[in-house]
């Protein structure tokens, strides 16, 4: 049975290598966190196993018996009042069988409709992405869980429309005695349905954006640290992109420079990680701190210092109800803030 999932492993992630191209592909929103204590871990995290029912949108795996019942609402200020956020609600079925269901969306707000020639019509318009998470989790033994998850995607930008699909294979490990776990996810494996626009060859059709995801979390045993390594984008090390400037000369005339930079194998490995600590002192207090290099290296700017990279976060749990708070920055020197509520229902029985 590890033989064939190995075998199955490897066949995915050489399938997809061809597709997986840095900032390519479709519904990106996939990517952001879904919550704020996912922000405050740099964005990503598959192997803290916390309880937290908003994990699962990140490896289905992570859905546990304390999850039953549970709610998670999560709520963002992106960049230029763009919001988005997720919803969750978490069950068993039958003792280990997990489920959850959940949605994620973003909504870019209302624009003014104009014309080529940048004249207004009086019309506007929206634009809107929206996924649709079914998850499942299954322990196989008393350590080792795996969970699938299934997405159904829309979005659509004023007239233009588009639907697809995609699914994560997660895999978790915890190893709650020696305070540590592990966690690894195939995430965002589909196709696009129906592209925005056709052409003369037919639907225009683009790869979504497949990740390979693996991470470890150690708590101490006698301080309340505990700290995570998430490696993504494991199915493609070149995570190096085209840079387009316009330069525009005496005579008026613009010129567009592509360049593409350098970057050595230490630089490469880094912009694989994301580094994370956590203050926990008990189950209803954290703080949280990360760093992910890769968003660092790509927000850098020549004679500007930001924080860039790094984010932020905490929670505490007040009556029933488990608040937190991330910030994390998107766009160079401007913070995104990220707000989560949940609560287990079950506490709310007489």
């Amino acid at each position: 049975m590890i033989r064939k999932l190995f075998i199955l492993i490897l066949l995915v992630i050489f399938t997809f290598q061809a597709y997986s191209q840095a900032g390519t592909g479709v519904y990106k929103f996939l990517d952001l966190p879904v919550s704020s204590r996912l922000a405050a871990l740099g964005s990503a995290n598959v192997s803290l196993h916390d309880n937290d029912i908003n994990f699962a949108f990140q490896n289905p795996a992570l859905l546990t018996s304390e999850t039953n019942n549970t709610i998670g609402l999560n709520m963002a200020n992106y960049l230029a009042d763009i919001k988005f956020g997720t919803a969750v609600y978490g069950m068993t079925y039958k003792n280990n069988n997990y489920l959850a269901f959940g949605i994620q969306y973003i909504d870019y707000g209302t624009f003014q409709e104009a014309t080529d020639l940048n004249v207004l019509t009086g019309q506007t318009f929206t634009a809107k992405d929206m996924a649709l998470y079914i998850m499942y989790a299954r322990p196989l033994t008393n350590k080792i869980t795996v969970g699938a998850t299934l997405k159904p995607v829309y979005s659509v930008y004023e007239t233009y429309t588009s639907y697809g699909v995609a699914m994560d294979a997660g895999v978790s490990y915890n190893d709650s005695a020696n305070l540590f776990s592990a966690g690894f996810v195939l995430k965002n494996i589909g196709t696009q349905f129906k592209g925005y626009y056709s052409d003369q060859s037919g639907q225009h059709l683009e790869p979504l954006p497949f990740n390979i995801e693996l991470g470890v979390s150690k708590k101490l045993e006698h301080a309340p640290l505990r700290f995570s390594l998430t490696l993504q984008n494991l199915q493609q090390w070149d995570l190096s992109y085209e840079s387009t400037n316009q330069t525009t000369n005496s005579t008026s005339t613009t010129t567009t420079i592509q360049t593409t930079k350098s970057i050595g194998f230490l630089d490469m490995a880094f912009r694989h990680t994301i580094l994370a600590a956590e203050f926990v002192p008990s189950k209803n207090f954290y703080i949280t701190a990360a760093y992910n290099d890769r968003r660092a290296q790509e927000m850098s700017m020549t004679g500007f210092k930001s924080s860039a990279g790094f984010s932020f976060g905490g929670g505490i749990k007040l009556y029933k109800f488990q608040v937190g708070f991330g910030m994390t920055q998107f766009q160079v020197g401007n913070y995104s803030y990220q707000f989560s509520i949940s609560t287990s229902l079950n506490e709310f029985r007489l």
